[in-house]
């Protein structure tokens, strides 16, 4: 993990790690921008995210805003629809379950609609500073199994394994450098071997072809 912190320092972080930067880690902002960020591209995600606080920034506000005026702000993200239907619900749990605020306990994060363990894990992480998750993606996934650190099937399986074999102090670390390695060297079908700084520990467990 040290090899690759050093390796990610020239390389631009995630999405939801800067804007939680910029946002001063607001834990609305950051369980909106990942909500918005499943299998969507950073950019999008970042432009998405930008115009719908434009209009709307808290729950309540949001909670105000008509579904469709959601969809139109976060357009072009993937699932449009759904995600839109699903942050407006949400706004109005936190506002009749939790006065307002971001719950803190896993339990209570994945009882709002469209938030799964990923989506839980990062608001977690990201901007309430616990120590005691690791966020699973499909770039953690991918990489945890190339590497050998696990040997799982699915993302849950994954984080559960991680718990088990990587040190603590690294857990609320293990998404922001995989997903940044996972962008930049250790893609999903071309990782690129070449100029990656943990190829000497690397098996390469399912790697078929290499990028340039």
């Amino acid at each position: 993990m040290r090899r690759l912190k050093a390796a990610l320092r020239p390389m631009e972080e995630p999405v939801v790690a800067k804007m939680a930067e910029n946002q001063q880690a607001d834990p609305f902002k950051v369980l909106v921008a990942t909500l918005l960020s499943a299998q969507t591209r950073d950019p999008v995600t970042l432009a998405a995210s930008t115009r719908l606080f434009g209009r709307a920034d808290t729950p309540a506000t949001m909670a105000r805003l008509r579904a469709n005026t959601i969809e139109t702000l976060i357009y072009p993200v993937s699932f449009y629809r759904n995600k839109a239907r699903h942050l407006k619900a949400t706004c109005r749990l936190l506002l009749e379950r939790h006065a307002g605020q971001v719950p803190t306990t896993m339990a209570e994060l994945v009882a709002l609609p469209g938030v799964g363990r990923k989506t839980a894990n990062l608001t977690l992480i990201v901007a309430l500073r616990s120590e005691d998750n690791i966020c699973v993606d499909t770039h953690v996934h991918r990489i945890s199994n190339r590497l050998g650190w696990v040997a799982t099937r699915t993302p849950d399986e994954t984080e559960q394994a991680l718990y088990r074999t990587v040190a603590r102090r690294w857990w609320p670390l293990i998404n922001l450098y995989l997903v940044t390695w996972g962008q930049n060297v250790c893609k999903p079908l071309y990782p690129i071997c070449g100029r990656c700084r943990l190829a000497s520990l690397c098996p390469r467990i399912g790697v078929d072809k290499v990028g340039k």
